[in-house]
């Protein structure tokens, strides 16, 4: 009787042994469980960082990328920009050495004034830089004012005479009455049209400008019979110092429709643009206005 209470004493801890060399295996596996999820997730944490920092080096290389094309773009554009005035002043200032005497005056006034000219377009050059620069810094804002739409068309269209080529003839059609809006930017908007839709058609085309006022918006279109605009080059063409592809041997900076769109934008208008190539481009502005004030 002795002997078979032994026997099951033994199997009672035996049993015991095992439970708790159970419970120890459970535990142990809960906690190799427990830290296995946690470096799983601290695995899963490095690599959406690593993929994080992945992306915000690939941007970063794209955008070095991306600056240092529009540097490249700006040097090879400025060199040739600028080179032709230059030129036109240097030479200009040696030919004016070679007419000493009083009755030779008229040769002097004529190089003269092609100095003048030249100054003036560098002039041009610089203020479209300061322009674009002011723009992307946010120093400039609009101002409106009561302003004659017809008349300032009448002078932007007077302004551009002189870039007209043999035979092309400018359309015009304005609205009557006063309205009120930034006139200046206005003026620097159509200077900019009307200057591009001459310098990209030939000779003996029309370019027209019909300009619109009615529900307070102001309704501007330059259409022009030039070289067109390719569809690939107009998702980029207001983009800064941009230049389409069939235009680069054109003299231009690049700047003056990314500038147009920064104006834009100030006067909470927008501008949209339909080209074909060898057939012509038409520009649509669009500008809220307030009516006219009398005080």
């Amino acid at each position: 009787m002795l002997i078979i209470a032994t026997d099951v004493t033994a199997l009672v801890l035996a049993r015991q042994r095992v439970q708790a060399l159970n419970e120890e295996l459970r535990l142990s596996n809960a906690e190799l469980e427990h830290q296995v999820t946690d470096r799983t997730h601290a695995l899963l944490v490095t690599l959406q960082q690593l993929e994080r920092r992945g992306h915000e080096l690939t941007q970063a290389l794209a955008a070095e990328q991306a600056l240092g094309e529009l540097k490249s773009r700006f040097v090879s554009m400025a060199s040739h920009e600028f080179r032709t005035p230059l030129t036109v002043v240097l030479t200009s200032a040696d030919l004016i050495a070679h007419y000493p005497t009083a009755d030779q005056q008229p040769n002097r006034l004529r190089h003269v004034a092609h100095i003048r000219t030249a100054v003036e377009h560098l002039n041009d050059l610089l203020e479209e830089f300061l322009s674009a620069d002011r723009l992307e810094e946010g120093k400039l804002v609009a101002h409106p004012a009561n302003c004659d739409p017809a008349a300032l068309l009448a002078e932007t269209v007077a302004a551009v005479q002189g870039l007209r080529k043999a035979g092309q003839t400018i359309v015009v059609q304005a609205c009557a009455g006063a309205i009120r809006l930034d006139d200046s930017l206005l003026r620097k908007i159509l200077l900019n049209l009307l200057s591009n839709a001459l310098k990209y058609s030939g000779e003996n085309t029309v370019v027209t400008v019909a300009m619109e006022c009615r529900d307070n918006q102001l309704l501007l279109k330059v259409q022009d019979q030039g070289i067109g605009i390719s569809p690939a080059d107009q998702v980029h063409l207001f983009e800064r110092f941009f230049r389409a592809h069939n235009a680069t041997e054109l003299p231009g900076t690049g700047l003056g429709l990314f500038i147009i769109a920064k104006y834009l934008e100030l006067m909470d208008g927008h501008i949209a643009l339909h080209s074909e190539m060898g057939v012509g481009t038409t520009f649509t502005v669009t500008i809220p206005y307030a009516d006219y004030s009398a005080d």
